[in-house]
């Protein structure tokens, strides 16, 4: 999955003052909600599937082209257009990167399934239940920092932010992956559904690192 969004923060200051309305923004946001949740269905309808980070961006219609050519066209309208909600559907906003839209589902899927257990003191002790609540919460904090930082094409920061989430997953793993859960039969079933999806979340970190850290390597020349 590669991010084709570089220089989002430019496209949008072009674009001039929207003339959308606190209704248009709403129905915009509800939109990326549903495009989250989307993500998450096609998702866990792919869990069983070795390359379902793939498989799921194909069905989310995620092509490379496809992406670029929506950003041409949030390009195109010029510094001084003014657009209404029906006018123009096409604005970027973060809430469009599919590597936003990925982690914010997979995150969504984990929090979904540990808060139940989490409230049940006879199911999960107390002091786990709070550590791996703040832990899923870091890791998402950080991971939504990096994605602003690789938008606006600060890689260098995207690459140490996404470093900083990584650590906060790996924090997670070694809660899960503690000894003492061995005795927590609720634990243990929600560690097996949890691992792959934790697992997925640091690929498609990694992944988007590598792209960083070749964007940062590439000589000035080679930009046209």
């Amino acid at each position: 999955m590669s991010n084709e969004s570089d220089g989002a923060g430019d496209d949008w200051d072009e674009r001039g003052e929207l003339a959308w309305s606190e209704f248009d923004w709403e129905r915009y946001l509800r939109e990326q909600d549903e495009a989250v949740l989307r993500y998450l269905r096609f998702y866990e309808a792919s869990l069983s599937a070795p390359d379902r980070i793939d498989a799921v961006a194909e069905k989310m219609n995620w092509g490379e082209d496809d992406w670029r050519e929506e950003g041409e066209e949030a390009e195109g309208d010029g510094p001084d257009v003014e657009a209404t909600y029906e006018e123009d559907e096409g604005v970027y906003t973060l809430h469009k990167n599919p590597i936003y839209i990925a982690t914010k589902a997979i995150y969504l899927g984990l929090n979904r399934s540990w808060q139940p257990l989490a409230a049940d003191g006879a199911k999960v002790p107390q002091p786990l239940a709070v550590a791996l609540l703040a832990s899923l919460q870091k890791g998402e904090e950080q991971s939504v920092q990096a994605i602003h930082a690789l938008d606006f094409g600060d890689y260098a920061m995207a690459v140490s932010l996404f470093k900083r989430a990584l650590s906060a997953l790996n924090g997670t793993l070694a809660l899960i992956n503690d000894d003492a859960i061995a005795r927590q039969r609720h634990v243990l079933a929600w560690r097996q559904d949890a691992l792959p999806r934790l697992f997925d979340l640091r690929e498609i970190w990694l992944r988007v690192i590598i792209e960083c850290r070749e964007e940062i390597d590439r000589p000035v020349d080679d930009e046209s």
